[in-house]
């Protein structure tokens, strides 16, 4: 933990997290919130933020139990060295099957709109070689990708300004037309949207600055909604009520729309851009796969034979297997699922039982 080239700093902290989170949902996002809320679904993105927000801070709390170590030290302090083999395994497994779903989504975004006719283990080599370069070196570098990626991609979202001439804004209205039970069915699907936050389990003992740790997850989890909440406006100001329900993607087909002198097929251009945003996601939590291998089989944390066998072992898949939308959705649901239980259930478990550990030792020294 004392190695300075595994400190992050307090922008890498909250990229991190950003980049987590922005992964494939937002594609989709819109047309499923239509499903459950109609032109109201974006309210329900707020109640996600909130919700994501209320669970990283109780994380940060929780963390300062044992602040020098990831959630599976905690663990092995706390419940013993089998428990946190276990929790390594249960987290290795769930973030390597996340990893393998977002990679997996990402060639078939490009077979459906860049390169339809190549291999989909040509297409995941374009994803492993630059991936292992960027993992076998130390979260520091890991962090400071995410803020580059960022920064370069910084100019993507206003791109949706220029659909702005061709919206309704009357689609919006009236605001809760149907009341508030329908922007609560849509909650859970915000809240998917904003896993990664669940980061900070094993982001927090690298911070420089543990303090700053509330206000980093604060500002991440932020950044998200404001983008979620721009785009979702803007294609339900685009799309009328009944239209975005038959688009599957409408955060891309939105950009079908928009032309310029000099380019044409913008959603190509933008979801080849977009490629870097994904890898942002997979990139993390296939980090953290490989550091919970790591302590799951003793070997050291710089280890990266686990990075190489998953990378080798997906690539072996792909010369079989051909991942469709259909199969491709379904993961999505188990992960969905998993991620319920990581990112909102386990930390509540946790920290209550954290909670009433130092009471019941309060209690017995008085």
């Amino acid at each position: 933990m004392n190695d300075k080239l595994k400190r992050i700093s307090l922008l890498e902290f909250i990229f991190l997290i950003h980049g987590a989170q922005m992964g494939i949902g937002i594609l989709q996002l819109p047309r499923e919130l239509a499903e459950k809320a109609g032109t109201d679904g974006w309210i329900a993105i707020i109640f996600g933020w909130l919700l994501s927000t209320a669970m990283s801070l109780v994380i940060v709390q929780m963390m300062r139990f044992y602040p020098d170590g990831t959630l599976i030290d905690l663990i092995e302090r706390y419940f013993g060295k089998w428990a946190a083999k276990i929790g390594a395994l249960v987290f290795a497994a769930a973030y390597a099957f996340l990893t393998a779903t977002v990679f997996f989504r990402a060639i078939l975004f490009i077979k459906a709109f860049i390169l339809p006719r190549t291999a989909d283990s040509l297409l995941f080599l374009l994803f492993a070689i630059p991936t292992y370069l960027i993992l076998r070196n130390n979260l520091r570098v890991l962090g400071r990708y995410s803020v580059f990626v960022f920064l370069m991609l910084l100019w993507m979202p206003f791109f949706y300004l220029f659909a702005l001439k061709d919206s309704h804004w009357l689609y919006l209205l009236p605001v809760i037309k149907e009341g508030w039970w329908p922007i609560l069915k849509a909650v859970p699907n915000t809240a998917t949207s904003f896993i990664g936050f669940e980061m900070t389990f094993l982001l927090y003992p690298f911070l420089e600055k543990k303090q700053t740790a509330s206000a980093g997850v604060i500002v991440a989890n932020t950044l998200t909604m404001l983008v979620y909440v721009a785009i979702t406006v803007i294609c339900f100001a685009f799309f009328s009520p009944d239209g975005i329900l038959d688009t599957n993607e409408p955060t891309l087909s939105i950009l079908k729309v928009i032309e310029f002198h000099f380019m044409e097929r913008l959603e190509i251009v933008f979801l080849a851009f977009y490629l870097f945003i994904v890898s942002t996601t997979w990139m993390p939590y296939l980090y953290w796969s490989v550091y919970c291998t790591n302590r799951l089989f003793g070997l050291k944390e710089s280890s990266n034979v686990p990075l190489a066998v998953f990378l080798l072992s997906v690539f072996v898949l792909l010369l079989f297997y051909h991942p469709t939308f259909n199969e491709n959705d379904k993961w999505q649901k188990l992960n969905s699922y998993a991620n319920y239980f990581i990112a909102y259930a386990f930390p509540i478990c946790l920290w209550g039982y954290l909670l009433v550990r130092r009471a019941i030792r309060g209690r017995a020294s008085t």
